[in-house]
């Protein structure tokens, strides 16, 4: 019996140590830099609704009017540009 209470004792403090060198070795992100990625993956995701559109058959004109809408204050240019602003 008190052999079983210690590989318990065990296995629960194996699991907690691992659990606790995984957070450690995380980095905090700052906040300009989770701003950065969101950004992106909102250009990211106003592109591929651009190709879904093109690809539905729709006109270039509508699909890209739509674009300059879903990434306003987020891209360069006319056409959304995959860079950001600094």
């Amino acid at each position: 019996m008190n052999a079983v209470i210690v590989v318990a004792v065990v296995a629960v403090l194996t699991v907690q140590s691992g659990a606790w060198a995984q957070d450690k070795g995380k980095k905090e992100v700052p906040a300009h830099v989770r701003k950065d990625v969101d950004d992106h993956r909102a250009m990211a995701e106003a592109h591929l609704n651009a190709a879904r559109c093109l690809e539905s058959g729709k006109s270039e004109k509508d699909c890209h009017a739509q674009l300059a809408k879903d990434c306003k204050g987020l891209g360069i240019g006319k056409y959304c540009g995959m860079k950001h602003r600094h």
